[in-house]
């Protein structure tokens, strides 16, 4: 997510350096600004088993098609900045076309800076009825927009509907809850605390018996426990070291692990180990009684 909020940076930062480059030339923002937030997306935007430009269709050519499992899942239509694609009604219907008469069931409209995401059809629903996304780089806040782009990226496209689906109705739960008076600052707790029985390493005492433990790098994380004790606790929280680590620090923590694992381990010192990782490492370590 932070590469793809730096893209999204940089797609902004060029927007606003090259307006007027942008609002004449489509080929600019394909190229650009387009290419760069596809790419940062996970897709290989110059393998043609990925990503095909000008593909055809029988009301004619959509500048790329995106393809999954060997068939094109979603077509991409762009327009210079120029184009007020939310106000313009003609692109979208023109990408509705291309994508009903060949059977595809997404499209993405975008100008750059403003990306809508549309299923292609559904009986009874209006075109606007069934547009999943919009996402406008320079009007909203940059954790929602990117938020919002990331359900394109190759690994999350396939779920587009079902996550736009849940992203739509947190947002409404969100903003019903606050509008009942709960303050921001109540709800964003509320969502982001944790297992109530999760307890850092720092309050242990050394007699509790872990069922599991986690470790805090940009939210809570499990680690399997190979024994449920602060000793398997420790082994686990090596072993996460171990599998982020390369060259000689791979190899050293290995033999600290190899040592470890010969010699008895007072509770005493397991928990200082454990609070030395911490510091060292930046994380915080804690376990479920």
């Amino acid at each position: 997510m932070d590469e793809l909020r730096d893209t999204v940076s940089e797609v902004v930062l060029k927007i606003n350096t090259h307006r007027e480059l942008y609002l004449r030339n489509e080929e600019a923002v394909k190229q650009h600004l387009i290419g760069h937030v596809f790419r940062t997306l996970g897709w290989e935007w110059d393998n043609p088993f990925e990503v095909r430009p000008e593909e055809k269709t029988e009301d004619g050519r959509a500048d790329y098609a995106l393809i999954l499992d060997g068939n094109v899942f979603a077509y991409v239509e762009a327009k210079n900045l120029g184009v007020n694609i939310i106000k313009n009604g003609k692109p979208l219907r023109q990408l509705g076309r291309y994508c009903f008469n060949t059977g595809v069931r997404y499209g993405i409209l975008t100008n750059g800076a403003v990306w809508i995401v549309l299923k292609a059809f559904e009986e009874g629903s209006r075109l606007s009825d069934r547009i999943l996304l919009k996402v406008n780089l320079e009007n909203e806040p940059l954790e929602r927009s990117t938020l919002k782009l990331s359900l394109l990226s190759k690994d999350r496209i396939r779920e587009i509907e079902k996550l736009s689906a849940l992203l739509k109705a947190f947002e409404l739960s969100f903003n019903g809850l606050r509008n009942e008076g709960f303050g921001e600052d109540v709800l964003i707790a509320y969502l982001r605390a944790g297992r109530s029985s999760l307890i850092p390493v720092d309050k242990l005492t050394g007699v509790e018996t872990p069922r599991t433990a986690y470790i805090n790098e940009n939210g809570w994380k499990a680690l399997p426990l190979g024994e449920q004790s602060l000793r398997g606790v420790l082994f686990a929280v090596l072993m996460y070291l171990y599998s982020r680590k390369e060259g000689a620090e791979k190899e050293e923590i290995k033999r600290v692990y190899e040592h470890l694992r010969r010699i008895r381990l007072e509770p005493s010192q397991i928990l200082a180990l454990l609070k030395t990782i911490e510091e060292e490492e930046g994380m915080n370590i804690a376990v479920e009684l």
